[in-house]
């Protein structure tokens, strides 16, 4: 079976510099448009707040959780062990 080659692989989008002038670009936008509309933002916070409780719950994407699935499991009984 072949492997693909990893060393080959392109950088993600972020990484590249076009990525990373267009991240540049959304945070000087961001900052100046919050800047701007600072009262009305202040006047929707605790609506805000509230909504990202439930965002952050639905895109956390449970896969921090170290318990799950850790559980010990029992050995299993083969044809020779008759007991």
């Amino acid at each position: 079976m072949d492997q693909p080659d990893n060393d080959s692989h392109a950088p993600s989008f972020w990484r590249r510099p076009s990525g990373m002038a267009l991240a540049t670009a959304a945070l000087i936008a961001g900052f100046y448009l919050l800047r701007e509309h600072w009262g009305h933002v202040l006047g929707y916070w605790p609506y805000l707040l509230l909504l990202a409780c439930p965002l952050m719950h639905l895109m956390h994407g449970h896969g921090g959780h170290g318990g799950h699935g850790n559980h010990a499991q029992t050995p299993r009984r083969t044809n020779n062990d008759k007991e």
